[in-house]
């Protein structure tokens, strides 16, 4: 992997600074607010000041959705920091609303040392957890908050682009923990049986950018967050230390989420998604319960994405897994192509739908290590046929589109897609 020049650097530090975060979002409503202060008050939720236990992702998304009927309902806007904290300013007359809400909150994190020995609601402003404003009054102290919000976060991610410049130019250090052993993989798979992954499944958009245009959400990729895995049933075992037994892993982890998506009550697999599964497991009973499960009409909208590994390990069990799922109206997607297999990954000879490229700052070289180029690759793929993941910074985008691919995915896509729901959201408001 290249390391970026120093152009490319700054470029992406100004970028990164451009970025709408929760802070700047938060900033800008504040600012809106200022002859609309009447009647109006907030609360911020110091979510950080939780244990790093009870503030992983997923605890932050369902402390968001706590207050979805309220933002329905135009009775107040929340905004989700970058420290885990909320903030959520309302209208005065949903004050018994946002209480209660935050009751739940607290029931929630009650194990929390922060929250144990709370008794009221507003007795949690005592420990720090909550702090209220009325803003006929705390405005101006609001708005410096906010102000000073925006400065730290836009300095942090500064630090942190420049790290990633640095972890980029050194070699990647070994992952820390024990190395999985089969005794140790065993009682792992024996606690997935009886564990519930709901709160680990992950979705992230797969979007179409055209020029400056806002991405546009075509389906969504489903799994199951391996770090949190990790974190909540082995924390000191390096999971990925052996392959084989991580394989094997991954198998165990097809048949539960299979097994999960099978609810009959369960709705995550409305609408466009992607599964991340083995080859194996497309042979597998599991999944064939999993087929009769999904209605016909709906799996032309399922892509099924197979790790490049697994599709070279045994060609002849892909071929029959391939036919299988086209049988049945599945789509097909090679993952994990990175820089270095491009030149061996062919869609049309393989007989898929679509390829998923690692990005790589080398890409910008244009030059493939067989001596093609980049552009000819995409153009030979088909350009709509290719997505490149793991888009971390404008210029994994602007790179793909130089070459002409349409579709991308990873956490700066994410962001873009905040913050144009956040836009069109403001829109909506202003209309009505």
């Amino acid at each position: 992997m290249l390391p970026p020049d120093r152009a490319t650097s700054e470029r992406q530090k100004a970028i990164a600074n451009r970025l709408p975060s929760g802070e700047n979002l938060l900033l800008d409503y504040i600012h809106k607010l200022e002859r609309h202060r009447q009647g109006r008050r907030a609360v911020l939720m110091r979510l950080s000041l939780l244990q790093g236990v009870n503030r992983r992702e997923h605890h932050v998304r369902i402390a968001v959705s706590t207050f979805d009927t309220l933002v329905k309902q135009l009775k107040g806007q929340i905004f989700a920091l970058s420290n885990s904290d909320l903030m959520f300013i309302f209208k005065e007359t949903a004050l018994d609303e946002v209480e209660a809400a935050i009751v739940r909150l607290r029931f929630m994190f009650s194990d929390d040392p922060l929250l144990a020995s709370e008794g009221t609601v507003r007795a949690a402003s005592k420990s720090g957890f909550a702090d209220w404003f009325l803003l006929e009054r705390d405005y101006d102290s609001l708005l410096q908050l906010a102000q000073r919000m925006v400065s730290e976060e836009r300095q942090r991610r500064t630090q942190e682009l420049a790290q990633g410049m640095t972890s980029q130019a050194a070699p990647r250090p070994q992952r820390k923990g024990e190395a999985l052993t089969p005794a140790m993989l065993a009682k792992l798979e024996d606690s997935l049986a009886r564990a519930d992954l709901a709160n680990m499944m992950r979705r992230q958009g797969i979007s179409a950018i055209v020029g400056k245009s806002p991405p546009q959400p075509v389906f969504y990729e489903l799994f199951i967050s391996i770090a949190d895995l990790r974190e909540t049933l082995l924390p000191n075992v390096n999971l990925a230390s052996s392959p084989w037994l991580f394989q094997q892993l991954t198998e165990t982890l097809d048949r539960r989420v299979l097994s999960l998506l099978n609810k009959h009550d369960d709705r995550t697999v409305a609408g466009d998604v992607s599964i991340n599964l083995n080859v194996q497991t497309l042979l597998s009973p599991e999944f064939l319960v999993f087929d009769d499960n999904v209605k016909a009409s709906m799996r032309g909208t399922i892509v099924l994405e197979l790790q490049k590994v697994d599709v070279f390990a045994d060609l002849g069990a892909f071929l029959f897994a391939r036919d299988f799922a086209h049988d049945r109206g599945y789509r097909i997607c090679i993952d994990g192509v990175n820089f270095e297999s491009l030149p061996f990954v062919d869609r049309e000879r393989l007989g898929v739908d679509l390829v998923k490229l690692l990005w790589d700052p080398a890409m910008t070289e244009g030059m493939l290590p067989n001596g093609t180029s980049f552009d000819d690759y995409v153009r030979h793929c088909g350009p709509s046929r290719a997505i490149l993941c793991r888009c971390d910074a404008q210029d994994a985008i602007e790179c793909g589109q130089a070459a002409g691919i349409t579709l991308f995915q990873g956490r700066h896509v994410e962001g873009l897609l905040v913050a144009e729901q956040a836009r069109q959201k403001g829109l909506y408001r202003r209309r009505r």
